[in-house]
């Protein structure tokens, strides 16, 4: 493999929760929720999955949708759901194409197949941009349920989810609050295209975003570069970034799904600040 056609190695991630648990904890000494639902809804020509989880009752209940990462299998968020859905939130984790459930080609494999750094950068940010409408699509069917207040809609996404996140923001689409965790950690110094696509982002922002990384993360960058900007133009972003989490870069960027337990609270308070009826 050429060392451009490298990406997002951490994101594809296998986490064993008693291996997790180890690394500092999932927030999980808490009520397990129902097991989530498998739906299907359309993206285009796609017939894309996902996995909804509901609190108990008829609602109708805030909303969260989640977007993973770039691994191929997105089962890391089951350590992140159970710890909104015991606070009252709707948690949806549609899977893009190519991944988890969904058809289509994986953008891991499709990225492998840019013949220069150029390419892989220009690709990175088209493939992105074909994921935004497959997110989008997951929010119709998300504000189609009956249960969802869609008033109260937030959007949270780790890694490249967090670069999906950020993609969203500018756009009038419904969401309320935005929170980020190593989004473009992995590539921002790699794609001078994705951070130019960011940072546009950014500075166009609709909502409130709470950007946050484990000190030990790939690049902290990202973070700071993008809060600022979404503050330059008098939205409000807040960046926080904690100790270290594990002994390597790698165990870093996991925190985003490993240390709910840490930044689940500021998270929680973050998003319920701004979702108030």
């Amino acid at each position: 493999m050429t060392k451009h056609s490298v990406a997002f190695n951490g994101c594809a991630i296998a986490l064993a929760i008693g291996a997790v648990a180890a690394m500092g904890g999932l927030g999980l000494a808490q009520t397990q929720p129902s097991a989530p639902q498998l739906v299907t809804f359309k993206s285009g020509d796609l017939q894309l999955k996902g996995f909804i989880w509901k609190p108990d009752g008829a609602g109708p209940f805030p909303a969260i949708l989640w977007n993973h990462g770039s691994e191929k299998r997105p089962a890391a968020a089951d350590t992140v759901a159970p710890y909104f859905v015991n606070r009252g939130y709707v948690f949806f984790v549609p899977h893009r194409r190519g991944q988890g459930r969904s058809p289509g080609r994986y953008i891991i494999d499709q990225l492998k197949e840019a013949k220069s750094p150029d390419e892989w950068s220009r690709l990175l940010v088209s493939l992105n941009e074909a994921h935004l409408q497959d997110q989008l699509a997951a929010l119709k069917h998300l504000t189609s349920l009956s249960y969802v207040d869609q008033d109260r809609l937030a959007i949270m996404g780790a890694s490249l989810g967090g670069i999906q996140t950020l993609f969203a923001v500018e756009g009038a689409y419904g969401y309320r609050v935005a929170v980020v965790c190593s989004g473009a950690s992995q590539v921002w110094r790699r794609s001078a295209d994705l951070r130019t696509r960011l940072t546009d982002s950014a500075g166009k922002a609709t909502v409130p975003i709470f950007f946050f990384q484990a000190q030990n993360d790939y690049d902290l960058t990202p973070s700071r570069v993008l809060s600022e900007k979404v503050k330059s133009t008098g939205q409000y972003a807040e960046t926080k970034t904690y100790p270290a989490f594990g002994s390597n870069r790698q165990e870093g960027h996991n925190f985003c799904w490993a240390g709910t337990s840490t930044w689940g609270p500021d998270v929680a308070a973050f998003i319920e600040s701004r979702l108030k009826p």
